[in-house]
């Protein structure tokens, strides 16, 4: 270390210690108030600043730190400088991201949040702003299974390519309108029958949006090739109970190909999910099945039955059972870690027992049309898929004007009779739930919820 820079490192120190860390609060990416540049005798620069986190940060400059920089004081567009370098804007994202988890950048936070006064009682403000938006996204109808509780079997032209294209461009335009990340999870039918399908896949990484895969098993092949377009968050498959009851629903062997699918994600090091759809046929088999799965899959976790579609021939879990398998399960999945809880009157039993409250269904209650939407086949954008809830067509508005709607705004908002309710922030129940069993969801609250309103 040169005496040039030793100087200016113990200079830099001393201002920092001095300095007060800049307050996170903006409106756009912009550059560490604190940060400074001091050129060295071989050309090099020293960097220092104090971090939104408090710490004092002195180094060397590296070209990415730079980069980083001259993007936000230059005010160049992301798109613009993606295209004119011929890189993704994958690539300007996590020079940006970078220079942010340093501390060199502030970020601007998140445009989508809950509404303050849900907060009012010092209800926990993480579960307010989403850092996250999912755009659920059914790119066929065409499926190689038939389940006996299948929410859409209705004919809806597969998505065209160019259509596609739009679709995943305009999608990452609206998370940044909103300062969040995108993630994509592909679904369908099964995604993997689109014949545009991996094409989709490289697209939204170039995009830098995360991918998943909601489908069924695939071979080897196939699940390298997903690796290779884009290595997928997570890879979600269903099972509807031990192996009678799930080929029953599912059809014969499925739960067989499943297991063996498990394997080879684990082998493939790509996380696996496990999701189970809860009704009167498997749920005793629920933590039966939860337990064999230890240790083959790296979540497992379930949704309930919504009587829409096919599942109306369903009948729904015993409403009068549900409290308590909700605290068996919980009880079990304390010592087996792959047991996620996703059903938002978890919190109701937390609650009671003074436990930390959790995100529920997206990690901010109902997720619905909030920091989750889906897109059909047709382009038709939904608050949620699993029950009818269109809120606009992506062929006929943006997504942010189809987010700001009147239509968006009163399903984020949650049934009128859970209002004075203190979990409301992480639950507003299933409005899919109470579709299925005839209640006008925007008025009337989950029929499986057990809570006491203060009104009560």
């Amino acid at each position: 270390m040169s005496h040039n820079s030793s100087a200016i490192i113990q200079r830099e120190r001393q201002r920092l210690a001095r300095t007060p860390a800049p307050v996170e609060d903006v409106g756009e990416y912009t550059v560490n108030p604190t940060l400074s540049l001091s050129p060295l005798e071989d050309g090099g620069l020293i960097l220092a600043c104090r971090t939104p986190f408090g710490e004092i940060l002195v180094r060397d400059a590296q070209p990415a730190d730079l980069a980083a920089l001259k993007i936000v004081v230059e005010d160049a567009d992301p798109w613009h400088a993606a295209k004119e370098h011929g890189i993704s804007l994958a690539a300007i994202d996590h020079v940006l991201e970078h220079a942010r988890a340093c501390g060199i950048l502030l970020a601007p936070s998140p445009l989508i949040q809950r509404p303050e006064e849900w907060f009012a009682d010092g209800f926990p403000a993480t579960f307010r702003r989403p850092a996250v938006f999912t755009l659920q996204w059914h790119i066929t109808q065409a499926c190689d299974l038939h389940c006996r509780h299948c929410y859409d079997r209705s004919v809806r032209r597969r998505v065209g390519r160019g259509d596609g294209e739009m679709i995943l461009t305009r999608f990452r335009r609206f998370c940044d309108n909103h300062n969040v990340r995108g993630q994509v999870s592909f679904s369908g039918g099964n995604p993997l029958l689109h014949p545009d399908f991996f094409h989709f896949l490289r697209l939204a990484r170039e995009l830098g949006l995360v991918t998943a895969v909601l489908g069924n098993p695939c071979g080897e092949e196939a699940l390298e090739r997903i690796m290779a377009a884009s290595p997928p968050a997570f890879y979600q498959i269903s099972l509807e109970g031990l192996e009678e009851t799930n080929d029953r629903i599912r059809g014969a062997g499925h739960f067989r190909r499943s297991l063996a699918f498990l394997d080879l994600l684990r082998e493939k090091g790509v996380y696996s999910m496990v999701m189970l759809t809860l009704h009167r046929e498997n749920q005793e088999q629920l933590i039966a099945l939860a337990e064999l799965l230890e240790g083959r899959c790296d979540l497992f976790t379930f949704n309930r039955l919504c009587r829409t579609g096919e599942g109306i021939g369903l009948a729904g879990t015993d409403r009068n059972g549900y409290a308590p398998l909700l605290e068996r399960y919980l009880e079990v999945s304390r010592r087996m870690a792959h047991m996620a809880i996703k059903d938002n009157l978890f919190n109701i039993i937390m609650e009671r027992n003074g436990d930390c409250l959790f995100g529920g269904c997206t990690g901010y209650g109902c997720g619905a049309a909030f920091n989750f939407v889906s897109i059909l086949t047709d382009g038709e954008v939904h608050a949620c898929r699993k029950f009818p809830s269109r809120i606009g067509s992506i062929h006929e508005d943006s997504l942010d004007a189809i987010y700001h709607s009147e239509r968006a705004e009163s399903i984020r908002q949650g049934p009128e009779e859970c209002v004075g309710c203190r979990l409301r922030p992480v639950c507003r129940g299933c409005p899919a739930v109470a579709t299925g069993e005839g209640l006008g969801f925007l008025k009337q609250r989950d029929p499986y919820c057990f809570h006491r309103l203060s009104r009560d």
